[in-house]
């Protein structure tokens, strides 16, 4: 019994020192592993939060609206809010990791929408994805804070060019977008304007693509290109068209000529001179100019500032002023006309070293150089200067000026025979009309009454001759009745052939006085 219970006496268990962990519990730790490493990577992609103030939030989403670079996602808004000022609201977004670098002081912010305009069409992508926020980045100190824009800019920052800064008097239609143009390509277009510091002109920020920056140089020259240019000068009207699209918004254009390229390349921000037209762009600047008064006794109407002057036909100058003066002392009223003479214009051959251009004028004078208004163009009405030689006329000085010398003037051809008309009139108004009318009125009556009378001397003429014709047939008649070849029979054919001739001379002057009636006042003309 004993025996037994020692052959099946058990051994006491090993127990094992290293614990066991359950397979169950793996799952928490690779879900807390997994959290966490999400965590740190939301965490370390996570980039800045920035806040944007726009005037509206039209179309702006939480959670949907993106912020987009080159058509890339870099941020989204978070939340929207109302600012305290209730006129503006303040977007708030997060950005992608990575942004830091786009976000500094110049970066610029818009609302991308779907856009109609002259320019073209734009954002038509928005219809169907919605409006998203587009950044341009800029530079400067980092920035978290910025104040979107209200409309999308001009000008992208990925375009290569050069700007340019244009002069102009009056902005007219000109506005961020014009288009620019080069001989009719699309080659830029106005960014911004602003008044100058003396507050008398317009300075238009351009922006000229490339590659036709290259052809803006030194002495190029930019014009208000307004699709239709219509002008009325001395010359007559002329007509200038553009760009369709420049007669609906208007437009600017510059050249550069043959002559130009050779000048040096302009650097940007060069500031350039717009003309109001094409015409004004084309003109030469004379830098060595003579300036003279000129006094004309009729009227100036249609003489209008850059009226031209010109010699025989061809420009030497212009019209740079025209004042009304009086003079306090005499109470005498004047328009001086103030000319600059271009001389330049002028191609000078054997020259002269002792002799300069004002001593030059003046020697033209001496041989009969005049001034006369003269119209340019009957439909216009518009009047120019001309200057030619009259060696008979006499050199009169109207007054003194003070600040230039005065060159002697005519009275133009249209005074001359307005002068000449009135001096006409003049003296017709001194004659008696109605004195010679009064007599005049007398001698028609008399003349009248003179006819009456030759009317009926004619009548009682041809009654006469019919009596002298029945007086004659009678006669006849009563011859018959006489023996041949007495003396009573020879005696009446004598006196028969007395009155044929007389009543032939009767009937004659009956005629005669029946087609010329006045010859019983005024006699018988002679042959």
């Amino acid at each position: 019994m004993n025996d037994f219970n020692d052959n099946y006496q058990s051994e006491a268990p090993e127990l094992s020192k290293r614990a066991e962990l359950p397979l169950v519990w793996l799952l928490p730790v690779v879900a807390v592993l997994v959290s966490g490493w999400l965590i740190f990577k939301s965490v370390h992609d996570k980039g800045p939060e920035i806040t944007i103030e726009f005037p509206t939030a039209e179309g702006l989403e939480i959670d949907k609206t993106k912020i987009k670079y080159l058509d890339v996602e870099i941020g989204k808004v978070t939340s929207i809010t109302i600012n305290q000022d209730r006129k503006t609201i303040s977007v708030s977004a997060q950005m992608n990791n990575g942004a830091d670098n786009f976000l500094n002081k110049n970066t610029r912010f818009w609302v991308v929408r779907p856009e109609v305009g002259l320019a073209g069409v734009s954002g038509l992508g928005t219809l169907i994805s919605g409006p998203y926020i587009e950044i341009a980045p800029g530079d400067g100190d980092p920035e978290r804070h910025f104040i979107g824009m209200k409309s999308a800019p001009v000008l992208k920052t990925t375009t290569d060019g050069k700007q340019f800064i244009l002069e102009t008097t009056e902005l007219g239609s000109m506005h961020p977008g014009t288009q620019i143009y080069f001989h009719g390509i699309n080659a830029g277009e106005v960014l911004s304007h602003q008044l100058s510091h003396q507050g008398n002109t317009i300075l238009l920020t351009v922006f000229i693509n490339a590659p036709y920056d290259q052809f803006v140089r030194k002495n190029t020259r930019f014009w208000i290109n307004s699709g239709v240019d219509l002008s009325a000068s001395s010359e007559g009207l002329k007509v200038r068209t553009g760009p369709l699209i420049s007669i609906l918004s208007g437009g600017i254009a510059f050249r550069t000529s043959e002559q130009d390229a050779t000048v040096d390349t302009a650097p940007a921000n060069e500031t350039f001179k717009l003309y109001d037209n094409y015409d004004l762009s084309t003109e030469k600047i004379y830098t060595k100019t003579l300036k003279y008064v000129m006094h004309f006794s009729g009227s100036l109407r249609g003489l209008n500032l850059g009226a031209p002057v010109q010699l025989r036909g061809l420009p030497i100058g212009k019209v740079t002023d025209i004042t009304l003066e009086i003079d306090e002392k005499t109470a005498e009223i004047s328009v001086p006309v103030i000319v600059e003479l271009e001389l330049e214009r002028l191609r000078k051959i054997n020259n002269q070293a002792n002799i300069n251009d004002k001593e030059l004028i003046n020697q033209l004078i001496e041989k009969g150089l005049r001034a006369q208004l003269q119209t340019g163009s009957l439909l216009t009405g518009q009047l120019l200067v001309d200057l030619d030689f009259y060696p008979n006329s006499k050199i009169s000085y109207s007054r003194y000026h003070n600040l230039y010398p005065e060159f002697p003037t005519m009275a133009s051809s249209f005074d001359q025979f307005t002068h000449t008309a009135n001096v006409i009139l003049d003296k017709i108004s001194k004659l008696p009309l109605e004195e010679t009318s009064r007599q005049l009125n007398q001698t028609l009556s008399s003349l009248q009454a003179t006819s009456l009378a030759a009317t009926a001397t004619l009548r009682a003429g041809q009654h006469s001759f019919d009596q002298l014709d029945g007086t004659l047939t009678s006669a006849q008649q009563i011859l018959k009745g006489f023996e041949k070849g007495s003396t009573t029979q020879y005696q009446i054919e004598q006196l028969l052939l007395e009155l044929t001739e007389t009543a032939s001379s009767l009937k004659q002057l009956t005629d005669y006085l029946e087609q010329h009636p006045e010859a019983l006042v005024r006699g018988k003309k002679e042959e």
